[in-house]
């Protein structure tokens, strides 16, 4: 561990005191000796945690006389550390694992611009998971001794990291400063302390290279009224803060990235997506193709200043196409539900292809009109519009499946491939799509069962 700073690792805790040893021994066990620092800041826990803690000669310990709360706690063990130290938050429901520790400095000193890096787990949480099936203790650190062996190909980039296991740089927290303790007790704090990284300037990588067991056991989750109150209040803070919500963060266009194909991971490829969000889908991109060059276009002021640390990004204009880009430049433009929110979606389509290369895709997401769940209400004298889903109301245009293959051939693309999302019927769909089947002129009972259309046309 030559050449890196050493590591104070910050823990919380609040009873739950079989999770704390667990995570202490695993820190003592896997982690390499006078790397690292302990601090522990407990909140007035009363199951012998504190009568524990104190026992521990090799922890700094503070014991509340109040709880604070998360984020506040968390810049009380920072103050507590050596200043010159690295600052890892890690919760007291963890275990950690071979090389663990090691594998997430290596790669946030592998460039002056990585502010941050985080592991990965047993929850899928922010996409923050691995694919490891354990069922004891013992088994799960042969898989994560197997998994932690450190590799830069693994190493993803985002735009936020779940605060379980982060570690951050010490110049980092020196530039933007501590958490923001508006956000006690608990919660999109770490939502926050991303966005403050990424807008200084650094990047955030999440390490497929270092899985640790967390057991997702917050006292704070067991009160569900207390946690939604919490949860309402601080997303509206943050909003309030950054112009957006914090939904947008889990706003991956999956669909879409399903129709990516590119047979070699490192061929150069150009990339354009409409309403790029925050970056998240574009990051996506850059993780299944190194070498992708990222460009979005975002109306939103608060969402476009986050993106433009991740890609190049530019305002969404209204309706005006074609675009400020080169003519035959984009190997792949993602529109997402642009055809369905935007004016004139035809125009678009004949716009955006200038931009194309010779044999570039573009691909879209459309939801279908003919699903049996709209069918029924139509046919039971309702259209009832929603915030989401197939009759959302910021839907300009609705589309079939033969309206979205004939607009695109009047625009004169080619190669279609359309992938089908379907929904889970119960009996009474099935038997209403059966009966859809023998009334309607469509007879193939997948098109009403479908949702969601992935589109990919070539130019």
């Amino acid at each position: 561990m030559e050449g890196f700073r050493k590591t104070a690792i910050i823990i919380l805790t609040y009873n739950h005191l079989d999770y704390t040893k667990d995570c202490l021994e695993s820190i003592r066990k896997y982690t390499t000796e006078g790397t690292y620092e302990i601090i522990v800041v407990d909140n007035c826990s009363t199951d012998g945690t504190r009568e524990w803690l104190k026992e521990q000669p090799d922890i700094k310990l503070r014991l509340n006389d109040t709880n604070a709360g998360f984020p506040a706690d968390c810049n009380i063990g920072i103050g507590m550390a050596d200043p010159e130290s690295d600052i890892l938050l890690l919760n007291n429901d963890t275990v950690v694992t071979p090389r663990w520790l090691e594998n997430l400095r290596t790669c946030l000193y592998s460039d002056p611009k990585i502010g941050a890096a985080g592991a990965v787990c047993n929850h899928d949480e922010n996409l923050q998971g691995a694919n490891l099936s354990y069922s004891d203790f013992e088994e799960m650190q042969r898989l994560a001794e197997k998994n932690n062996r450190s590799d830069p190909a693994r190493w993803e980039e985002k735009v936020f990291l779940i605060g379980f296991c982060i570690l951050i740089k010490r110049e980092v927290l020196n530039k933007i400063g501590l958490l923001d303790e508006r956000y006690s007790p608990g919660y999109v704090e770490d939502n926050d302390l991303s966005l403050l990284i990424l807008s200084a300037g650094y990047r955030l990588m999440l390490c497929h290279d270092c899985f640790i067991h967390h057991y997702f056991g917050s006292g704070f989750r067991k009160d569900l009224n207390q946690l939604y109150q919490v949860l309402r209040a601080n997303r509206e803070y943050f909003e309030k803060k950054w112009g957006f919500e914090t939904w947008v963060f889990d706003d991956i266009k999956y669909a879409s990235l399903r129709l990516l194909d590119e047979a070699d991971k490192s061929k150069p490829i150009n990339i354009l997506e409409l309403k790029c969000g925050i970056g998240q889908t574009l990051l996506k991109c850059k993780y299944l193709y190194p070498n992708a060059v990222l460009h979005g276009l975002e109306s939103n002021p608060g969402m476009r200043a986050i993106a433009k640390h991740v890609a190049e990004v530019s305002d969404m204009p209204t309706g005006v196409f074609p675009l400020d880009y080169p003519e035959d430049y984009f190997d792949y433009i993602l529109a997402g539900n642009c055809l369905e929110t935007m004016d004139n979606p035809e125009a678009i389509l004949r716009g955006l292809k200038k931009h194309l290369k010779k044999d570039g895709f573009i691909i879209a997401e459309v939801q279908n009109i003919m699903h049996y769940s709209v069918l029924r209400s139509l046919l039971g004298g309702k259209w009832r519009y929603a915030p989401q889903d197939i009759l959302r109301r910021t839907n300009r245009s609705f589309y079939t499946l033969s309206d979205i293959e004939e607009m695109f051939l009047a625009c004169e693309y080619k190669n279609p491939f359309i992938f089908h999302w379907y929904s889970v019927a119960g009996e009474e769909d099935i038997a209403f799509v059966h009966k859809l089947c023998e009334i309607g002129e469509e007879k193939r009972a997948y098109v009403y069962n479908t949702y969601l259309f992935s589109v990919r046309y070539q130019k």
